[in-house]
Protein backbone atom coordinates (compact mmCIF):
# COMPACT_ATOMS: atom_id res chain seq x y z
CA UNK A 1 0.00 0.00 0.00
CA UNK A 2 3.09 2.20 -0.04
CA UNK A 3 2.66 5.24 -2.27
CA UNK A 4 -1.13 5.18 -2.04
CA UNK A 5 -2.56 8.50 -0.81
CA UNK A 6 -4.19 8.08 2.59
CA UNK A 7 -7.37 9.68 3.91
CA UNK A 8 -5.64 12.80 5.29
CA UNK A 9 -3.75 13.38 2.05
CA UNK A 10 -6.97 13.20 0.03
CA UNK A 11 -8.84 15.35 2.57
CA UNK A 12 -6.09 18.00 2.50
CA UNK A 13 -6.34 18.14 -1.29
CA UNK A 14 -10.14 18.42 -1.11
CA UNK A 15 -10.00 21.28 1.42
CA UNK A 16 -7.23 23.19 -0.39
CA UNK A 17 -4.39 22.55 2.06
CA UNK A 18 -0.96 22.11 0.53
CA UNK A 19 -0.10 19.22 2.88
CA UNK A 20 -1.75 16.81 5.29
CA UNK A 21 0.24 18.35 8.17
CA UNK A 22 -2.52 20.99 8.34
CA UNK A 23 -4.58 18.47 10.29
CA UNK A 24 -1.96 18.31 13.07
CA UNK A 25 -2.29 22.04 13.71
CA UNK A 26 -6.08 21.95 13.23
CA UNK A 27 -6.29 19.33 16.00
CA UNK A 28 -4.08 21.39 18.33
CA UNK A 29 -6.07 24.52 17.53
CA UNK A 30 -9.39 22.77 18.16
CA UNK A 31 -8.24 21.49 21.55
CA UNK A 32 -6.21 24.45 22.86
CA UNK A 33 -7.27 27.55 20.84
CA UNK A 34 -3.62 28.68 20.59
CA UNK A 35 -4.11 31.09 17.67
CA UNK A 36 -6.71 33.73 18.47
CA UNK A 37 -7.91 36.77 16.53
CA UNK A 38 -5.28 39.46 16.95
CA UNK A 39 -2.38 37.02 17.42
CA UNK A 40 1.00 37.71 15.87
CA UNK A 41 2.31 34.42 14.50
CA UNK A 42 5.76 33.35 13.34
CA UNK A 43 5.90 30.17 11.25
CA UNK A 44 9.35 28.55 11.13
CA UNK A 45 9.99 25.98 8.43
CA UNK A 46 6.80 26.83 6.66
CA UNK A 47 7.28 24.87 3.47
CA UNK A 48 5.04 23.86 1.88
CA UNK A 49 2.83 26.07 4.06
CA UNK A 50 0.00 23.98 5.51
CA UNK A 51 0.49 25.33 9.06
CA UNK A 52 0.60 28.83 7.60
CA UNK A 53 -2.78 28.19 5.97
CA UNK A 54 -4.32 27.02 9.26
CA UNK A 55 -2.85 30.00 11.12
CA UNK A 56 -4.35 32.43 8.58
CA UNK A 57 -7.77 30.86 9.03
CA UNK A 58 -7.68 31.45 12.79
CA UNK A 59 -6.39 35.04 12.92
CA UNK A 60 -9.70 36.82 12.55
CA UNK A 61 -10.77 39.54 10.10
CA UNK A 62 -8.33 40.77 7.47
CA UNK A 63 -6.31 43.80 8.50
CA UNK A 64 -6.28 43.04 12.23
CA UNK A 65 -2.99 41.15 12.49
CA UNK A 66 0.16 40.22 10.65
CA UNK A 67 1.46 36.72 10.12
CA UNK A 68 5.14 36.18 9.48
CA UNK A 69 6.04 33.28 7.26
CA UNK A 70 9.77 33.64 6.90
CA UNK A 71 12.36 34.88 9.35
CA UNK A 72 15.45 36.56 8.01
CA UNK A 73 18.30 36.13 10.46
CA UNK A 74 20.52 39.19 10.42
CA UNK A 75 23.65 39.36 12.55
CA UNK A 76 22.66 36.11 14.21
CA UNK A 77 24.80 33.02 13.69
CA UNK A 78 23.29 29.64 14.37
CA UNK A 79 25.93 27.00 14.99
CA UNK A 80 25.07 23.40 14.22
CA UNK A 81 22.37 22.39 11.81
CA UNK A 82 22.73 25.42 9.56
CA UNK A 83 24.25 28.84 9.43
CA UNK A 84 21.69 31.21 7.96
CA UNK A 85 22.95 34.38 6.36
CA UNK A 86 20.94 34.40 3.15
CA UNK A 87 17.23 34.77 2.62
CA UNK A 88 15.25 31.72 1.61
CA UNK A 89 12.18 32.41 -0.48
CA UNK A 90 9.13 30.28 0.16
CA UNK A 91 5.98 30.36 -1.93
CA UNK A 92 2.98 31.41 0.16
CA UNK A 93 -0.04 29.19 -0.57
CA UNK A 94 -2.85 31.33 -1.97
CA UNK A 95 -5.65 29.16 -0.57
CA UNK A 96 -6.47 30.26 3.02
CA UNK A 97 -3.65 32.88 3.12
CA UNK A 98 -3.96 36.61 2.60
CA UNK A 99 -2.11 39.94 2.57
CA UNK A 100 -1.19 39.70 6.27
CA UNK A 101 1.61 37.27 5.45
CA UNK A 102 4.97 39.05 5.37
CA UNK A 103 8.69 38.66 5.99
CA UNK A 104 10.17 39.99 9.23
CA UNK A 105 13.63 40.42 10.73
CA UNK A 106 14.92 38.44 13.69
CA UNK A 107 15.20 41.55 15.83
CA UNK A 108 11.42 42.08 15.78
CA UNK A 109 9.98 41.07 19.15
CA UNK A 110 6.57 40.21 20.33
CA UNK A 111 5.15 37.12 18.63
CA UNK A 112 2.25 35.64 20.58
CA UNK A 113 2.54 32.30 18.75
CA UNK A 114 5.56 30.60 17.18
CA UNK A 115 4.98 27.51 15.05
CA UNK A 116 7.83 25.19 14.10
CA UNK A 117 7.05 22.50 11.57
CA UNK A 118 10.74 22.19 10.69
CA UNK A 119 11.97 18.77 9.67
CA UNK A 120 15.47 17.72 8.63
CA UNK A 121 16.11 15.99 5.34
CA UNK A 122 15.44 12.45 6.46
CA UNK A 123 18.11 9.87 5.74
CA UNK A 124 16.20 6.80 6.85
CA UNK A 125 18.59 6.33 9.77
CA UNK A 126 16.11 6.71 12.63
CA UNK A 127 18.56 7.77 15.34
CA UNK A 128 20.26 10.34 13.08
CA UNK A 129 16.98 11.78 11.83
CA UNK A 130 15.58 12.01 15.37
CA UNK A 131 18.73 13.76 16.63
CA UNK A 132 18.55 16.31 13.81
CA UNK A 133 14.86 16.86 14.52
CA UNK A 134 15.61 17.45 18.21
CA UNK A 135 18.36 19.90 17.24
CA UNK A 136 15.94 21.86 15.05
CA UNK A 137 13.50 21.89 17.96
CA UNK A 138 16.20 23.32 20.24
CA UNK A 139 16.93 26.02 17.65
CA UNK A 140 13.24 26.95 17.68
CA UNK A 141 13.33 27.17 21.48
CA UNK A 142 16.50 29.30 21.34
CA UNK A 143 14.82 31.72 18.96
CA UNK A 144 11.57 31.77 20.94
CA UNK A 145 12.83 32.12 24.51
CA UNK A 146 16.55 32.76 24.05
CA UNK A 147 19.65 30.75 24.86
CA UNK A 148 18.53 30.74 28.50
CA UNK A 149 16.26 27.82 27.62
CA UNK A 150 19.27 25.49 27.74
CA UNK A 151 20.04 26.37 31.36
CA UNK A 152 16.65 27.18 32.86
CA UNK A 153 13.05 26.20 32.38
CA UNK A 154 10.97 28.30 30.02
CA UNK A 155 8.83 29.60 32.89
CA UNK A 156 11.86 30.80 34.85
CA UNK A 157 13.26 32.56 31.79
CA UNK A 158 9.94 34.36 31.25
CA UNK A 159 9.73 35.34 34.93
CA UNK A 160 13.21 36.88 34.75
CA UNK A 161 12.32 38.83 31.61
CA UNK A 162 9.05 40.03 33.13
CA UNK A 163 10.73 41.14 36.37
CA UNK A 164 13.61 42.81 34.49
CA UNK A 165 11.23 44.44 32.03
CA UNK A 166 13.91 44.97 29.40
CA UNK A 167 13.76 41.85 27.25
CA UNK A 168 16.27 43.61 25.03
CA UNK A 169 18.60 40.74 24.23
CA UNK A 170 17.74 37.80 21.99
CA UNK A 171 19.94 35.66 24.27
CA UNK A 172 17.74 36.58 27.26
CA UNK A 173 14.21 36.79 25.96
CA UNK A 174 13.92 35.56 22.39
CA UNK A 175 11.08 36.70 20.15
CA UNK A 176 8.16 34.99 21.90
CA UNK A 177 6.05 37.25 24.10
CA UNK A 178 5.86 36.25 27.77
CA UNK A 179 2.81 34.01 28.07
CA UNK A 180 3.01 33.20 24.35
CA UNK A 181 2.71 29.77 22.78
CA UNK A 182 5.39 27.69 21.04
CA UNK A 183 4.39 24.62 19.02
CA UNK A 184 7.19 22.36 17.79
CA UNK A 185 6.80 19.26 15.64
CA UNK A 186 9.48 16.64 16.36
CA UNK A 187 10.24 13.17 15.12
CA UNK A 188 9.44 10.84 18.01
CA UNK A 189 12.50 9.40 19.76
CA UNK A 190 14.19 8.88 23.12
CA UNK A 191 15.81 12.32 22.67
CA UNK A 192 12.47 14.10 22.93
CA UNK A 193 10.71 12.10 25.66
CA UNK A 194 11.41 14.82 28.25
CA UNK A 195 10.00 17.60 26.03
CA UNK A 196 6.35 16.88 26.80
Amino acid sequence: MSGTPDFFYREAQRLGYVARSAFKLLQIQKQYKIITPGSSVLDLGCAPGAWLQVACQNLGPLGKVELSWELILRSVQIIGVCGCAAEQKVKVPSMHCDARVKTVCADQKGFSVILSDMCPLVSGITSRDAALSAELGMRAIDLAVGKAAHDRTVNNAFEEVQSDGSGSSLDIAGVLQPGGHLIIKLLESEDVKGWY
